[in-house]
Parts: structure tokens; C-alpha cells; sequence
């Protein structure tokens, strides 16, 4: 089966020139000011198929937190059915995801350092996984879904899933905010970098030793900071391939921090999925026929 491909980076509006989404089945809402330094973005999907037609999208790794709040039928990765409303934890690793039907829901993108005051434990507890949010938040996400169902209109939908938001940083919940100020302010250093950056050097500018500075990203991140920098170097590359139509993948791997040319084919492996050549394939596949 055919399979297109999901990509978005910190700088993309909604989602890269790559992807493979019909135009116009993605909606960003305005994020509230109380909530911007917790929350990247806001965005709807909303997108039917035939009967007996399923669709599998690639989703390349970016390092967040999510939550999912599905208003039709819930998306399914591998064997693992989709849960009507889920936090999906921080991962280096891609996913394959399953649609069939109609797929609509409102996806919550938290900000590297914000998951834990949000969430109310470690964001290291779910990292990797999907976990039904109200294991997390004590039935309220249900609750919320059913309220936002009803709603009358996507609008009135973002209201009150951000006034629930913020009702819940105000709260003080368990795991809250100490410590995620550094968390943050070193994972927005290393993205600058590209993951290039000294690790005992970062931790040094937050004023942490290292071995804290793993105890912050496990509680506030989810990743560890090798991981958070192995992303960030890929994101890195991602970018660079942007603006090239024929790269030299030799010359990519140096100016991109990898070792060597092998070195990059593995780490596309690892957090693609795809060697680089097959992702430009999906990526001039997608951009064809998507307008962003």
C-alpha cells in the first residue's frame, strides 16, 4: 500500500513541504498568551475516506508531547487501536499511522520542558507510548472531549480545551513547573545548535551538572538530552534538504554534524525509517501534490 508522509518542524505553519496531506485538512488556532510558554500549537485535522479504503501516513519524530483528542475515528498505529483521547509521549522513533474513515480531532503540541506541568508526573513516565489521558488527568479527559463534541462550533472547541489548559497550569498539578524552566532553556539550546553542542557545555549554561541535567529531560522532555540531540541534528539536516534539489550526500553529512555519509544513512534508519534517498522520493511525492 502506498504510504505518504508526515513532517513538521518548529518553524513549519502547519506542516512541511514534504508531507503528503490534502490541502486544507489542517487548521492552526491562535495559541492563548497564559499558554504559549507551555504550548507550541494548536491544530484541527479533519479528513474522510472512502469505505473500505485505509491510508497510512509516515510520521517522522519532532521530540513533543502531545494531546489527542479524537472526534471520529480515532487513527490506529500498527495493531494498536487509537484511543478517543490520548497524551502521546516524547520519541526519537517514526510512526506509521492507520486512517480509515473519518479522522477529526484537535492535536495539543507541548513545548520541550512543559509536558510534567501539564501532564502531573514525569514526561519520561510516557515516553515512547500512548496513554489514555485520563490515566493522567482522573476521567476529566473524557469529560473534556464530550464537552468540546458538543460545542458548537471548532472555535468554541479550542475555548474551552485551552481554558481547561490553563485551569490545570494555574492548579499547581503534581510534577509541576520546577525544574522545567532549565529543561526548557537547555533543549532550546541544544535545537540551536543542531545538536552539535557539548552536552557538559549546556549543562554548564543552566548552571546544572550533567547527571541533573539527564534528571530534567527524563521529568520535563521525555527524551534523554543525547536523544533531544539527535533529533536535532536530523531536524537539522531535514532543513538543509529543503533548499537542495540534487544533494551531494557526502558533503550533507559533514555540514550536517554526522560523522560520515554512513553515519547519516543510519541515523535516517533510525529516526525516519527510510534511507535518505526513499525519504526524498516520499518528500517530492508528497510536495507534488500538496500545497501547505
Amino acid at each position: 500500500m502506498a504510504e505518504r508522509l508526515f513532517l513538521r518542524l518548529d518553524d513549519d505553519p502547519l506542516h512541511g513541504p514534504e508531507s503528503g496531506v490534502p490541502a486544507g485538512m489542517l487548521r492552526a488556532f491562535p495559541v492563548e498568551a497564559a499558554l504559549r510558554g507551555h504550548v507550541s500549537h494548536v491544530m484541527l485535522y479533519r479528513e474522510s475516506f472512502a469505505d473500505g479504503h485505509e491510508v497510512h501516513e509516515r510520521v517522522l519524530p519532532d521530540g513533543a508531547v502531545r494531546l489527542v483528542f479524537n472526534f471520529g475515528d480515532a487513527p490506529s498505529v500498527g495493531d494498536e487501536q487509537g484511543q478517543a483521547v490520548e497524551a502521546i509521549g516524547a520519541s526519537t522513533t517514526p510512526v506509521v499511522v492507520r486512517m480509515r474513515r473519518k479522522v477529526e480531532g484537535l492535536s495539543v503540541t507541548l513545548r520541550p520542558g512543559a509536558a510534567a506541568a501539564l501532564l502531573g508526573l514525569p514526561a519520561g513516565e510516557i515516553g515512547g507510548t500512548a496513554v489514555h489521558l485520563d490515566a493522567l488527568w482522573r476521567g476529566e479527559g473524557a469529560e473534556l472531549l464530550e464537552r468540546m463534541i458538543d460545542a458548537r462550533d471548532d472555535a468554541a472547541r479550542v475555548a474551552l480545551l485551552q481554558a481547561v489548559l490553563q485551569r490545570r497550569l494555574r492548579d499547581g498539578n503534581p510534577g509541576g513547573s520546577a525544574g522545567n524552566a532549565g529543561a526548557m532553556h537547555a533543549a532550546q539550546l541544544i535545537a540551536d545548535s543542531g545538536g552539535r553542542r557539548p552536552l557538559r557545555e549546556v549543562a554548564a549554561a543552566v548552571g546544572v551538572g550533567e547527571r541533573r541535567l539527564q534528571q530534567l529531560f527524563h521529568a520535563h522532555v521525555g527524551l534523554s538530552p543525547r536523544a533531544w540531540g539527535r533529533l536535532a541534528r536530523m531536524h537539522g539536516c531535514l532543513r538543509a534538504l529543503r533548499l537542495q534539489s540534487s544533494p551531494a550526500w557526502a558533503e550533507v553529512a559533514l555540514e550536517g554534524g554526522f560523522y560520515d555519509q554512513s553515519h547519516l544513512v543510519n541515523e535516517f534508519r533510525a529516526l525516519c525509517g527510510v534511507t535518505p534517498t526513499e525519504f526524498l522520493d516520499q518528500a517530492v511525492s508528497g510536495s507534488s501534490k500538496t500545497a501547505v
